[in-house]
């Protein structure tokens, strides 16, 4: 197989495994908890379930940049390979894994983090891989599928999560393997061959400048910002005192005023340095400012998509149409297959595509298609029918699939052949701190919402329902008081009005209810019905604004330029196009960025 294949198809085979298992658990936690055996609604437990979810992602961001100028020098095909085995052993660690109860739960946390650093390895440099090893004018194509592979992934992860969370424990002779082992074990062997078929098959073709150095002051300053500025994002999510949120914790504030500080200093730090892991210089490089930008607002955008689109569909619309809490995680992930659908189609092709075209139409096009998507979504009710969902979870699929393949060519495309890892890094750090803070950004809208529209609502489902005034107004409290413990109850496979209902009689002014009216509480589609109004204007609050971010990002994008390799050649000299000879006028060489602020001509 001619090498260039062999980069693509394991560069492809690794995101893909890193990116699904980002998002496996997103639908299959709770088939995790239960199989522990532990309570994630037991004081102490929440920050379990957080770093569960978000752990992985906050590891990856962190890491991206410094791994990605480690590998400029030494070696890109070295730290993949090197990554690859990282990821294998803390899949195998994830399998393997003794204990139980909270300790089991906090040693997955740590088998997880272990994951996601093998992970950064990944992320960080397939795409300079794959632009070393293609030409200019198959980039293109050979990053759509890469990006299938990235982003497709996570979409994935949710289908296969819940198909697994599916599967009842499996029975090998006097042994049983739980459903929790087998979620993790799906990574294991293909992890393995992975790994040893990267050792086998990269080897180095990367250009590398002499005598450079490791970024030692950028690096820690980094590192320690952005993991503070997320990490107190994660935690913001926690309750803290008598607040359904954390952002008023006084260690919230200190983590995000901190890591903003330190982010802060970084700049500064890698304004004067020599060798800088963060090369500011490329933001004055059109095509990468405005595709790095563009890439940014995206992932804004559509990060925390995923997570509100699972607590709907587990904790509203199925339950509303009598699915059991236990069967949601099933149904939950098949009704995110359309937005997989959209993406396989629109992502190979929009790759093929902007080698012949450019990325500015194609990108620019997707990401008006996706915001198209988030505003008709917005006008849904919360009782949606599915048809009207599955075209637009397909049409915001297509719209993700049309941007990320052209936009990572042209960002790869624009920069030195010798910091293609730097500009691999950074922009998959922009892409996965953007995810992260998204997730933050379109719950704590929702939470909000929620908490505000309850009230009246929650009240009068209640009344209807034969519930005393002085009980329905302590249920609507409790739930209104904590909508964040209620959502991730329905999220986790746990009927919320259960644990309501063995709260509320503690509370003074409580009357006795009817066994007839308690069955009737306790129905799948009761706290769907009674939550669903506050729901409904709240997660339409995400979508307006996730809408109007997109069409942001469009904008910039638009204004990204023409068709743009860079070329080793002076400025100056004649450009060349994809064939070696003399190219279309707009295939230029690229500036000296180390010069200054020279854009290519005519931009």
């Amino acid at each position: 197989m001619e090498y260039k294949w062999t980069v693509l198809s394991n560069t492809t085979l690794g995101g893909l495994l890193a990116s699904i298992d980002g998002s496996i658990l997103l639908i299959a936690m709770p088939v995790v908890f239960t199989g522990l055996g532990v309570n994630p609604f037991q004081a102490g437990n929440f920050p379990l379930l957080i770093w569960l979810l978000l752990g992985y992602g906050v590891v990856t961001a962190t890491l991206l940049v410094t791994v990605g100028r480690l590998s400029d020098i030494l070696g890109r095909a070295r730290m993949y390979n090197f990554g690859f085995a990282i990821f294998s052993t803390g899949s195998i660690l994830l399998f393997v894994e003794p204990w139980s109860g909270t300790t089991g739960a906090w040693a997955l946390v740590g088998f997880r983090l272990i994951q996601a650093v093998g992970a950064s390895f990944l992320f960080a440099n397939s795409l300079a891989l794959l632009t070393d090893a293609f030409p200019p004018g198959e980039r293109g194509k050979a990053i759509g599928v890469n990006q299938i592979a990235f982003i497709g992934g996570s979409l994935v992860g949710l289908v296969v999560g819940g198909i697994l969370a599916g599967i009842p424990n499996l029975h090998i002779g006097p042994y049983i393997l739980p459903t929790w082992r087998i979620i993790f074990l799906v990574s294991v062997p293909v992890g393995v061959t992975g790994t040893i078929w990267a050792y086998r098959s990269l080897h180095e073709i990367s250009t590398r400048a002499a005598n450079q150095r490791i970024d030692y002051l950028g690096n820690i300053t980094f590192a320690l910002g952005l993991t503070l500025l997320l990490v107190g994002v994660t935690y913001g999510l926690l309750p803290y005192g008598g607040s359904s949120m954390g952002w008023a914790s006084p260690w919230v504030l200190g983590a995000l005023l901190g890591g903003a500080a330190l982010l802060g200093a970084f700049v500064a730090v890698e304004r004067r340095v020599r060798d800088p892991m963060f090369r500011l210089e490329f933001f004055r490089i059109r095509a990468f400012a405005a595709g790095a930008s563009a890439s940014l607002l995206g992932s804004l955008a559509r990060g925390g998509l995923m997570l509100v689109l699972v607590i709907w569909f587990q904790g509203i619309w199925l339950p509303l149409h009598g699915y059991s809490f236990a069967e949601t995680p099933f149904w939950a992930g098949i009704m995110m297959i359309p937005m997989i659908g959209g993406f396989l189609v629109a992502g190979p092709l929009s790759g093929w595509a902007s080698d012949r075209r450019g990325a500015r139409t194609l990108s620019t096009i997707g990401l008006v298609l996706g915001s198209a998507a988030f505003f008709l979504l917005a006008l849904l009710p919360v009782d949606f029918a599915y048809w009207q969902v599955g075209l637009l979870l397909f049409a915001n699929g297509c719209g993700m699939g049309m941007f990320a393949a052209p936009n990572a060519s042209a960002v790869m495309s624009s920069v030195p052949a010798q910091n293609r890892g730097a500009a691999s890094g950074m922009l998959t750090t922009l892409q996965n701190a953007g995810q992260q803070m998204s997730l933050a950004i379109f719950f704590t809208i929702v939470i909000l919402g929620l908490t505000h529209g309850l009230g009246q609502g929650a009240s009068s489902v209640l009344g209807g329902a034969g519930v005393p005034a002085a009980d329905g107004g302590i249920l609507a409290h409790l739930i209104s008081a904590n909508p964040t413990g209620a959502l991730f109850g329905a999220f986790l496979g746990q009927n919320p009005m259960s644990t309501l209902l063995q709260v509320a009689p503690t509370v003074p002014g409580w009357v006795p209810l009817s066994s007839s009216t308690t069955q009737a509480l306790l129905a799948p589609h009761f706290f769907a019905a009674t939550v669903a109004p506050g729901f409904g204007s709240a997660i339409s609050s995400a979508f307006w604004f996730a809408g109007g971010l997109t069409l942001v990002a469009a904008t910039i994008s638009s204004l990204r330029g023409g068709q743009y390799f860079h070329t080793e050649a002076a400025v100056g000299a004649p450009a060349t196009g994809p064939s070696g000879v003399g190219g279309p006028s707009d295939i230029r060489p690229a500036p000296d960025v180390s010069a200054g602020p020279a854009a290519p001509p005519g931009e």
